[in-house]
């Protein structure tokens, strides 16, 4: 403060009076018992999830007023700042699998394969649910990407998986590479690396892109198939290619 603001306030023969603020209603009022129904059945729904979801129902207030009332009703945890390699543009992707749960009308879950490849520089993602992991269907999940983003990148990288790489090498370029992917590898032309083994931060963008799928597009949905599953799939990757990515503040499809 300034000195002749503090020299005002002491001179004063009492307390200066706190102005009174009237509540005004706000545009989210109408959805917080929803809000708070969906939070006490998933807690962990995000509030980009919750904004598209209370926009369906005729929400048209701004995000940062929901983003407000949710770190009063659930508050955050602070997290440590991490420092983040980036690449250039089309020279990197990451690609890795993951389980997940689907959930099914009638209350069961079923596991389910989850391959997402993510393109270093735009963060643009692909993803895609399977029942096995083998060679085969890593291979036709590739194509299935390559078509997705229109182009291959110059370098993918992948963390250990069997259907990939058969005995590791230093460096990661010259191990001993499953024979059918290496045939899908040179066809395409792109090189092939390995992350460290016990370091998963060294695919970090991937990892993060699993974790934003679980939680926002699998966490409180149900699916009656894998077909079910894919299609919607690709309606949410769509809509989530077309947002803002939170660490570039660029679309991914831009």
């Amino acid at each position: 403060f300034d000195r002749k603001t503090v020299r005002h306030y002491l001179s004063l023969d009492r307390p200066p009076e706190t102005p009174r603020t009237r509540n005004k209603p706000s545009k989210l009022d109408p959805y917080k018992p929803y809000i708070l129904g969906r939070l006490e059945k998933y807690p962990r729904l995000s509030r980009v999830r919750l904004f598209e979801e209370i926009q369906e129902q005729g929400y048209e207030g701004k995000l940062t007023i929901l983003g407000d009332y949710l770190r009063q009703v659930r508050p955050t945890v602070p997290t440590l700042p991490e420092y983040r390699y980036e690449t250039k543009p089309g020279e990197m992707a990451q690609c890795d699998w993951a389980e997940c749960l689907a959930s099914h009308p009638s209350g069961l879950e079923r596991k389910v394969n989850c391959l997402s490849m993510v393109l270093g520089y735009s963060r643009m993602l692909y993803v895609e649910f399977t029942l096995s992991r083998d060679i085969q269907t890593l291979l036709e999940c590739h194509l299935h990407a390559f078509e997705y983003f229109g182009g291959i990148p110059e370098i993918i990288l992948y963390d250990n998986m069997k259907s990939v790489v058969l005995k590791r090498k230093n460096p990661s370029t010259e191990s001993d590479f499953h024979p059918a992917f290496v045939d899908l590898r040179d066809h395409f032309g792109f090189t092939a690396r390995l992350c460290r083994p016990y370091r998963a931060k060294t695919k970090g963008k991937v990892e993060r892109a699993i974790r934003y799928v679980k939680e926002n597009f699998l966490y409180g949905r149900e699916f009656n198939s894998l077909d079910e599953l894919n299609l919607r799939t690709r309606e949410w990757m769509d809509t989530a290619n077309r947002r803002v990515h939170g660490t570039t503040h660029e679309i991914p499809f831009d």
